[in-house]
């Protein structure tokens, strides 16, 4: 589905300009075309799926010892 921003009455194109990055960026399109720019290998995607879900693990349980 594609992103699409309505433009307010009254409102400036660089206003609106805005809110469509900030959509672009909340939704993850950006971020989904760049890793797809390249091929990963599966073993390397599966590495680093591994590595950021540790990472994730490692901060969770550092804030819920507080």
């Amino acid at each position: 589905m594609p992103v699409e921003i309505k433009i307010r009455k009254g409102e400036t194109m660089d206003r609106a300009l805005r809110r469509l990055k900030k959509r672009l960026d909340r939704e993850g399109v950006l971020r989904d075309a760049r890793a797809k720019r390249y091929f990963e290998k599966p073993s390397d995607e599966k590495r680093r799926k591994s590595k950021l879900a540790a990472f994730n693990n490692m901060v969770r349980l550092r804030y819920e010892n507080r």
